[in-house]
């Protein structure tokens, strides 16, 4: 297995940048951005005056800390483990004419106690928000060729709010880091491309209705296309980036230039922090540079028959229609992102019934599988989907409703040795 540094210069390589005469310069602005991704942020004031600012409140104390090895997040593995690369994001149905306004720009209402991100952890003796954690209810089924299986149905819990208690009609949403290989390739999409697979009103009959979110860009002060996080909230990886500095590290920028802090976390507001911006403009775009370079890990076994078969059996049980191969603009890439990054109703078992933006509360962006099977490999584990209570890929499958619930059937109604063969397709991505 490659390491992440040369899988991520091979981006550069293959995307012709390396030949270019900034060569030495974008290599350097790499270097430093993946050091400034991997290395942990210090409470201020400290003599580190380039990496204190952390907090006051905060998630974690970097970004490889959700994001190892730039791979997925997951939930608790063990009863003790805390929700380190899993985030709570929390708010209210807009009401009022405030919180209309407030989520035209946010995508939602806040909860007013706790803000839009839970942060579990913070600095120079502050209390943490609240303590999450997750008990889980079996859930019990069979194929039809009689093999049964458990699926497990997570619902969260807040212990120990730390600041009262929460907003009467607060919405929860439970998000895992996503992987951040071949950001910087989505990002390349036009969106006309995108747009182009769109089709909300389901006029062409066939039960998928994706459509496209439509987002706030800080940056251009306007409503543009979604395509990056789960929901498809954020509209670039610079937007992203920003937005993680601020709420999970507590790092403020000039996008998110204030700290989380609610009115009711009142000793938030007067700890010291690591200067405004505390991540000047220079130092995220290297941040966000090294996360655009993030290259595509290659597929393996593509000509074993088995995988052949998969595939097949893939495209016959509908489950392209949503996880499209790949767009115009990738055509000559070697790998595909099987998505069409469009927002789907994945039904009421997968619902977190938080609207954001355009998004409803059944709805989730069609996420990328390119790299899904070096999951194991690359963040020791295979949990799924947004919340990551698949514990496998046919787990992940056997969640899908909504539009996707004739693919689910089709792939309940497969024998044994078809469903390894569609795993082994799955796992060759």
């Amino acid at each position: 297995m490659q390491s992440t540094l040369a899988i991520a210069l091979g981006v550069l390589l293959t995307s012709g940048l390396a030949n270019s005469d900034d060569n030495l310069q974008q290599h350097e602005d790499f270097a430093i951005g993946g050091a400034f991704f991997q290395q942990p942020w210090v409470s201020a004031p400290t003599s580190t005056t380039a990496r204190d600012g952390l907090g006051p409140l905060f998630k974690a104390n970097s970004c490889i800390a959700c994001h190892v090895q730039h791979g997925r997040g997951h939930p608790p593995l063990t009863a003790t483990e805390p929700f380190m690369s899993t985030l709570v994001k929390l708010s209210i149905p807009a009401t009022t004419a405030e919180q209309l306004t407030v989520a035209k720009t946010l995508g939602v209402a806040p909860e007013p106690t706790y803000g839009d991100h839970l942060q579990p952890l913070g600095n120079k003796g502050l209390q943490g928000e609240a303590t999450p954690r997750f008990s889980y209810t079996d859930i019990h089924g069979q194929f039809a060729d009689g093999e049964t299986y458990t699926l497990q149905q997570p619902t969260l819990h807040l212990d120990a709010l730390n600041y009262g208690t929460t907003h009467p009609d607060v919405q929860h949403s439970v998000r895992v880091a996503p992987p951040l290989f071949g950001m910087g390739l989505l990002a390349s999409i036009p969106a006309a491309e995108i747009l182009a697979n769109a089709d909300p009103d389901d006029k062409n009959g066939d039960g998928i209705s994706g459509k496209a979110n439509q987002v706030w860009d800080i940056e251009q002060q306007q409503t543009v296309l979604g395509r990056f996080s789960w929901k498809a909230n954020q509209p670039n990886i610079a937007q992203q980036s920003a937005d993680a500095f601020r709420n999970d590290i507590g790092i403020t920028n000039t996008r998110f230039p204030e700290q989380p802090c609610t009115a009711a976390q009142t000793d938030c507001h007067h700890l010291p922090d690591g200067g405004k911006p505390e991540i000047p403009d220079d130092l995220l775009d290297k941040v966000v540079f090294h996360v655009n370079a993030q290259s595509v890990p290659p597929r393996r076994d593509v000509t074993d028959p088995q995988v052949l078969q998969g595939e097949r059996l893939f495209k016959q049980s509908g489950c392209a229609s949503c996880h499209v191969p790949t767009f115009p603009a990738l055509a000559t890439q070697a790998h595909q992102p099987y998505s069409d990054l469009l927002l789907h109703d994945m039904g009421a078992g997968l619902a977190d019934n938080r609207p954001e933006f355009a998004a409803s509360g059944q709805e989730w962006r069609t996420p990328p599988l390119w790299g899904i099977g070096i999951t194991a490999t690359l963040s020791g584990h295979t949990r799924f989907l947004h919340d990551g209570r698949a514990r496998n890929l046919l787990e992940a499958i056997l969640w899908h409703g909504g539009e996707a619930e004739p693919a689910k059937q089709h792939v309940l109604a497969l024998h044994q040795p078809e469903r390894e063969a569609l795993l082994r397709f799955l796992n060759s991505l």
